[in-house]
């Protein structure tokens, strides 16, 4: 329902946010109890999350969308261009406004490439339903005094270190400052409309240009005036993994292509991270810092040095699929970000019928008899519930 390891990363949300987080208990809550049913019946969504666009103007290295080894940079002209129009999404939020208004997360791609993000913004809010949004940050400063008052809830930017290390790993000169003024303006804006939203919280994927430097991020961090601040370790996955999954994508009749862009070598030693972080950590802030997944030093080198790595705990068991769903470009609702298998297409049928059908209940009760699939033992949804 909610891990020990994260209590304290919960605990400081629902300072916040009491309402949200109190939504969010409950939900994992019934969540937990629908698990145990083994029907793969769900109840209502805790969250939706919104693939505006497959369209990025950044070319980060550890992306598994448009990185080195990204998976969306392969594909066809065609399904780049893929995106729903706004009033098909004001069908699709109307629909979760009567089905419990789940928290709606906007992502990408880079959202705010959606040449109408902040009207779909100003909508999700008019259904009184959170909204988080989350963004390479390069666009704010154009949008920042619309993106206050369409009233936002969370703002999600990713910042790998100070300027230099951050524009050597996203491939852009001049990208910290861009991003740095747009949180600025956004932070004045707040102050201009007295709003104390959006809360800005900055991730940092760790990865083996950045993790010797991570305590940059604090300076970064104040500078920002930021509300929060998270390190999030390295998603990756080895070859072995992709291919026993063909086994499970088999009986889905699905596609787990979308991992490839996570198939490749960490080059980070944990010892130095676990350094790292315990050099942050002990520093006084005026920003909650989370460590995500949370492991202790043990946890984090088999993480990272462990090719058969399995999560710690042996009662392990994704969650993820009875609290979350995924509305791509084309219409398609996803129990995960990088799996093919598809519930349905919100473009033919309401989502409250797709969440529970037989296709949705299949998958569930798939991955409930294994626990997790063979791809998923470092995905960040595992540890999250």
């Amino acid at each position: 329902m909610l891990p020990l390891r994260n209590l304290k990363r919960f605990l400081s949300k629902a300072l916040k946010q009491p309402g949200y987080a109190l939504g969010v208990f409950c939900r994992r809550l019934g969540a937990n109890f629908s698990y145990a049913l083994e029907d793969g019946l769900s109840g209502p969504p805790e969250s939706v999350t919104l693939f505006l666009t497959h369209r990025c103007n950044l070319r980060c290295k550890m992306c598994g969308q448009w990185g080195e080894a990204g998976v969306t940079r392969k594909e066809s002209g065609q399904t780049l261009k893929e995106e729903l129009p706004l009033e098909q999404y004001k069908k699709l939020l109307d629909d979760l406004a009567v089905a419990g208004r789940p928290s709606i997360t906007i992502f990408g791609g880079e959202p705010l490439l959606y040449p109408v993000c902040l009207d779909l913004v100003r909508y999700i809010k008019s259904k009184k339903m959170h909204c988080l949004m989350i963004t390479n940050g390069s666009l704010l400063a154009d949008v920042a005094s619309s993106l206050v008052e369409s009233g936002l809830d969370e703002l999600n930017i990713s910042l790998d270190g100070d300027a230099l290390l951050h524009d050597q790993i996203r491939g852009l000169p001049g990208l910290f400052q861009r991003i740095m003024d747009g949180i600025k303006k956004v932070n004045v804006h707040k102050v201009l409309l007295k709003r104390t939203k959006p809360l800005i919280n900055l991730q940092c994927t760790i990865n083996r240009d950045n993790y010797r430097h991570l305590e940059q991020m604090l300076l970064v961090a104040d500078q920002a005036r930021a509300d929060s601040l998270t390190f999030h370790n390295l998603i990756f996955l080895d070859r072995a993994a992709l291919e026993s999954q063909k086994a499970f994508d088999h009986v889905l009749g699905a596609s787990s292509k979308e991992w490839e862009g996570f198939v490749f070598e960490p080059g980070i030693e944990p010892d130095i991270l676990e350094e790292k972080r315990a050099q942050i950590l002990s520093r006084p802030h005026t920003f909650s810092i989370d460590f995500y997944p949370n492991f202790n030093k043990n946890e984090l080198k088999k993480y990272y040095h462990d090719s058969c790595y399995q999560p710690p705990g042996g009662n392990c068991r994704c969650l993820s699929p009875w609290l979350v769903a995924y509305v791509f470009p084309d219409g398609q609702v996803r129990p995960c970000l990088n799996s093919g298998y598809s519930f349905g297409n919100i473009k033919e049928e309401k989502f409250v019928r797709i969440w529970n059908n037989e296709k949705a209940r299949k998958f569930r009760e798939i991955l409930r008899s294994n626990k997790i699939f063979p791809v998923c033992s470092r995905c960040t949804e595992l540890y999250r519930y």
